[in-house]
C-alpha cells in the first residue's frame, strides 16, 4: 500500500506540482488548501492514515505553526515547505518539532529525497513488546501476559487491544476502530466494538484506563503519574 502524504499548501499550482511529483514517486498525496479545513478533517481521520505532512506556514484559516501540534498529536511527522526563510521561523519550526524545514523555491528532487529520509525514520517495525502496568503485549507472537501469566485473547480482541495501545491517549471512534480492524468495506454494527472493549477491560482489569469517550468511542490512558509537589515549607 502506498504511503498517504498530506500536502497543505494554499497556492494551487504549487500544491498540484507537489502532488504530481509525489504520485510519480509512488506516494498517495492528499491535498489541502486551507489550514482550518485540515484542522476539521484530522479528528475524523483514523490514526495511522497519513505517513507524513508537507506543511506551508502561511495558510488561510490556520497557519502552519498552529497546525503543527495537531499533526503531532496524531503522530504525523511534518516537513515545513514555506517561503519564510528567516532564521527565527526556521528555528521555531524545528524546535517546535518539525522533522525538516525547506525554504521555497526548492527542487522537487530535493523534496523527494527529504521525504524518503523522514519516512525512513518513522516507518519503523512493530514494537517487540508494549507494556501497560503489569500487562505485556507481544504483537509478533500475538501473546498477552498479565503479571507473567498468559491471558487468552481471541484474534479480534487482540487486534482491538493492539490498536488502543498503539494509539494510547488518543480518542478513537467506534467507526475508526471498525475501519482499522475490518477495512473500509466493513458495514457492521459499532456495537461489536463495545463487546470487544468490554472483554478487554475484564480480562486485563483495564476498566479505569480504557475510558469511554461519550458519543465518540474509547481512549486508553497511559500517562506518567504526576509527581507530588515538593514540600518547601
Amino acid at each position: 500500500m502506498s504511503c498517504k502524504i498530506l500536502v497543505i499548501e494554499d497556492e494551487e499550482h504549487i500544491n498540484e506540482l507537489i502532488c504530481l511529483n509525489l504520485e510519480t514517486a509512488g506516494y498517495e498525496p492528499v491535498p489541502f488548501f486551507d489550514g482550518a479545513a485540515l484542522s476539521r478533517h484530522l479528528p475524523d481521520a483514523p490514526p495511522g492514515s497519513y505517513g507524513l505532512a508537507l506543511l506551508d506556514v502561511m495558510l488561510p484559516g490556520k497557519d502552519g505553526f498552529e497546525l503543527l501540534p495537531e499533526l503531532q498529536a496524531r503522530r504525523i511527522p511534518v516537513i515545513f515547505l514555506t517561503a519564510r526563510g528567516d532564521l527565527h521561523s526556521k528555528v521555531k519550526g524545528l524546535t517546535d518539532g518539525a522533522e525538516d524545514y525547506i525554504v521555497k523555491p526548492f527542487e522537487m528532487l530535493e523534496l523527494l529525497v527529504r521525504v524518503e529520509k523522514v519516512l525512513g525514520r518513522f516507518q519503523k517495525k512493530e514494537e517487540d513488546c508494549y507494556r501497560i502496568r503489569d500487562v505485556e503485549i507481544l504483537p509478533k507472537e500475538r501473546i498477552v501476559r498479565r503479571s507473567g501469566t498468559v491471558v487468552p485473547f481471541k484474534p479480534m480482541e487482540f487486534d482491538c487491544l493492539l490498536l488502543l495501545v498503539r494509539y494510547k491517549n488518543i480518542a478513537l471512534s467506534r467507526e475508526q476502530l471498525l475501519q482499522m480492524l475490518w477495512g473500509v468495506e466493513f458495514h457492521g454494527e459499532t456495537r461489536t466494538i463495545d463487546v470487544h472493549v468490554g472483554r478487554i477491560r475484564k480480562k486485563l482489569c483495564f476498566q479505569d484506563i480504557i475510558k469511554t469517550v461519550p458519543r465518540i468511542g474509547y481512549r486508553l490512558e497511559d500517562r506518567p503519574a504526576e509527581e507530588p509537589n515538593a514540600d518547601t515549607s
